[in-house]
């Protein structure tokens, strides 16, 4: 059995490992010359279970009213005549009613849960090898803080929900946030409190994906960097080759779109549509001095929607999300607001180097549950729709759906199209 991955991100290549490892032959396709070369490539690093909480939740509509006409909004939506946008957003609003928020924070948790597991199955498979990946892994947990009380009280609310799901995510006072990562010191003044779940990990995903890929080469994996996929060859109801912009038909025996924000526009001529929407978000990767006071321990900054994720001698501090269609134009405004949040909680930093900044488009659907699944093409799955999990959900994503290719029972349920 011959099957295509399109997509050269961390869940593309994660696909392509797991199906190689089943003994299945992978040819993958992306346009960009090299693994992780978008959205994988300079994402906030965290492996956050806890962060399970949609953004289509009973709060969101609120919050994002307060936002209107704010450059540096943690969610900011630009106003355009784009029915795609129109159609997602009414589809988010129904999303946030609670009922549906509770069992899309169900979902989400599942299989994030299952991801961490078998992305430390991976590492210590690799690791018993003598050939460990390096890719900047910590794993000291994600510490969730707050500097406004009534936004804490509602995080005790979803941490309450996440418990009952299986994440173990701890509340903690400011005191103790300081004693899990004492560079937060500085900013004692401004903590209400945090919860903490001890279980998380951070990473650098790029590297991760890039390590992966060179792993999946030894397992025979063909990758076909450089060729842009522009269309899917159909007899009946079967997907039987790929075609490329570079004028290439591959025959195949199936296919795994893993294309990100750009897997609805491969899919509309089949007649599928995608409920999937690019969010872009950005990112600003600070080097740091040997005498940097700098988190060990990966933070989400709630007030903000940032995280910050230690990367061996770099901080990556990223987050926020901006409804602006395939726009990868940066802007300013977003980038120095990560600095700034950067620079009063952690006012002794002291940087080695001015920062590398980033945007990359994160394909969201409105539930933030993603589309891991099969189609009503026999032959054709979804791995897309990760929205800002994609690091965190791409080894069980991969997992399960490789299992489901081949014709076992997957661990967790998964959800496609119809």
């Amino acid at each position: 059995m011959k099957i295509a991955v399109l997509g050269g991100g961390v869940v593309g290549v994660t696909t392509a490992w797991y199906l190689a490892a089943k003994g299945v032959e992978v040819v993958l396709f992306d346009r960009q010359p090299g693994p992780a070369l978008e959205t994988s490539f300079a994402n906030g690093g965290q492996i956050s279970v806890s962060h399970a909480e949609p953004w289509a939740n009973p709060h969101t509509p609120f919050k994002a009213l307060r936002w209107l006409g704010r450059e540096d909004a943690p969610l900011l939506f630009r106003a355009r005549a784009d029915p795609e946008l129109i159609a997602w957003s009414l589809r988010f609003l129904r999303e946030c009613l609670p009922g549906r928020t509770r069992a899309n924070i169900g979902r989400i948790v599942e299989l994030a849960l299952y991801s961490r597991q078998q992305l430390k199955l991976l590492r210590e498979t690799f690791a018993a090898a003598g050939e460990p990946l390096a890719y900047d892994q910590l794993s000291r947990g994600i510490l969730h803080i707050f500097t406004d009380k009534a936004e804490y009280a509602q995080a005790m609310r979803a941490s309450e929900t996440l418990r009952a799901f299986g994440c173990d995510r701890r509340l903690v006072s400011a005191d103790e946030c300081i004693a899990i990562e004492p560079a937060l010191a500085g900013s004692r003044s401004v903590l209400v409190g945090g919860d903490f779940t001890v279980e998380d990990e951070s990473g650098d995903a790029r590297k991760f994906t890039t390590e992966l890929a060179r792993r999946c080469e030894g397992r025979g994996v063909n990758f076909r960097f450089g060729q842009t996929v522009t269309g899917l060859g159909l007899v009946g109801e079967r997907v039987v080759s790929v075609t490329t912009q570079q004028g290439e038909v591959e025959p195949v025996d199936g296919v795994v779109v893993a294309l990100g924000s750009y897997s609805p526009g491969l899919l509309r001529p089949l007649g599928i549509r995608l409920p999937v929407y690019p969010a872009k978000g950005y990112s600003a990767t600070i080097p740091l001095s040997e005498d940097s006071i700098a988190p060990f321990t990966s933070l989400t900054d709630d007030a903000c929607k940032l995280v910050f994720s230690r990367l061996g001698q770099r901080l990556r501090v990223a987050g926020t999300a901006e409804f602006s269609g395939h726009d990868l134009r940066p802007n300013p405004a977003r980038q120095m607001a990560l600095i700034r949040r950067t620079e009063a909680l952690f006012p002794a930093l002291r940087p080695a180097g001015e920062p590398s900044y980033w945007c990359g488009l994160r394909p969201v659907t409105p539930s933030s549950v993603p589309l891991v699944g099969p189609t009503p093409y026999s032959n054709l799955w979804l791995n897309t729709g990760h929205g800002t999990l994609g690091w965190t959900m791409a080894c069980g994503s991969g997992a399960a759906l490789s299992d489901l290719i081949v014709g076992h029972p997957p661990a967790i349920a998964l959800q496609g199209v119809n």
